[in-house]
């Protein structure tokens, strides 16, 4: 394969596995401050739960690195 096309691959997949997560991490950010807003009794629920998912969507991200850094590693 040529090195052009798979440093084009390694760009694609950082570019895509970082902005699925960067727009959901928006929103469920946005909706988890909503929730507190509304009910403030449940902020600490609320934010563990926040959390948890905010690691899993950054979990998607780190793999799109990992097949990038793969990718690159082919180029030499």
């Amino acid at each position: 394969m040529s090195s052009t096309i798979i440093a084009i691959a390694a760009a694609l997949a950082i570019a895509v596995s970082t902005i699925g997560p960067a727009i959901a991490q928006g929103i469920t950010a946005k909706s988890a401050m909503e929730s507190i807003a509304r009910q403030p009794d449940a902020a600490k629920d609320i934010r563990s739960t926040l959390i948890i998912a905010l690691a899993l969507m950054e979990a998607l991200t780190i793999y799109g690195l990992l097949i990038a850094f793969m990718l690159v590693s082919k180029i030499g």
